[in-house]
């Protein structure tokens, strides 16, 4: 993806597929850190639903989201990304960033072909550092 620092510097919410409490696992830290750098981070996890992390209700689809999506920042197994297709295209952020070790070309693809760019086996946290400082 072309100017992906501009990207970043417009970007206000990351809703975050597979958000989760512990703070030893990436899909913690990563989003905290966005969140400290004053992104809107929106958790997205069934299997803690209702929680509270950086102080938004934990929603168990991206559905469930009142507010438009600029990046969905994804901690989803490859195998199990087609499972979130239907949400994801349902949510229609402008960028899906699948982290670090995720890749799935076929879902990359319909993302792309619906108009949605996307990112694979990058770390966000990481690539704003870079970009951002």
């Amino acid at each position: 993806m072309e100017n992906l620092r501009e990207f970043l510097l417009q970007a206000r919410t990351i809703a975050v597929l597979g958000a989760h409490p512990n703070p030893a696992k990436a899909a913690f830290y990563v989003p905290d850190y966005l969140a400290r750098k004053g992104y809107a981070v929106l958790p997205v996890n069934p299997a803690y639903a209702g929680q509270t992390l950086w102080g938004q209700a934990v929603v168990g689809q991206l559905t469930n989201l009142e507010q438009p999506i600029d990046i969905v920042d994804v901690f989803r197994r490859s195998e199990a990304l087609m499972g979130h297709l239907d949400d994801i295209l349902a949510a229609r952020p402008r960028l899906v960033w699948l982290q670090s070790g995720i890749v799935n070309e076929a879902f990359a693809e319909t993302l792309r072909q619906a108009g949605i760019q996307v990112v694979q086996d990058r770390c966000l946290m990481v690539v704003h550092r870079q970009l951002l400082g």
